[in-house]
């Protein structure tokens, strides 16, 4: 099923970076603004409720979401049919899906994968299940260093 290690953060820390446009596609001229980065303004909304997680699998693979990255959960959002959501499902522990409540008039929601090689989850048993918080936020390393 894959699996998400939780992480309690520490977001009072004011990190500032110098900000740039990077090309994607053609070359352009740098031009260093002096506008910062701070990620608890930026990326952190809620602190109390804000977690990482630590992403063991590969069934988001298809939202971008790979096996080693590292992702940012907010418990204060409320999530919505299409979420990415951390939950803790029958007893076995968390998993990272899609959230889908097409199904919901009928008794029944959903946990989608992002990758086809993976099962659906059909939640029927709303005693043995629970969305723990919502994936807002994915970071990844590209190199270690």
């Amino acid at each position: 099923m894959g699996n998400i290690k939780i992480i309690k953060g520490v977001f009072d820390t004011k990190l500032e970076l110098e900000h740039a446009e990077v090309a994607a596609g053609f070359p352009i001229n740098i031009d260093y603004s002096h506008e910062t980065l701070d990620f608890n303004r930026d990326y952190i909304k809620h602190p109390e409720a804000s977690f990482y997680g630590d992403v063991e699998g590969d069934s988001m693979i298809d939202a971008g979401i790979f096996d080693g990255d590292r992702v940012i959960i907010d418990r204060a959002v409320q999530p919505h049919d299409g979420s990415i959501v951390v939950a803790w499902w029958g007893g076995e522990g968390f998993t990272m899906k899609y959230l889908d409540l097409t199904h919901k008039d009928d008794g029944y929601i959903e946990l989608r994968p992002a990758n086809d090689e993976y099962p659906v989850f059909k939640i029927d048993t709303p005693e043995y299940f629970e969305v723990w918080g919502v994936v807002i936020h994915v970071i990844r390393t590209l190199e270690k260093i």
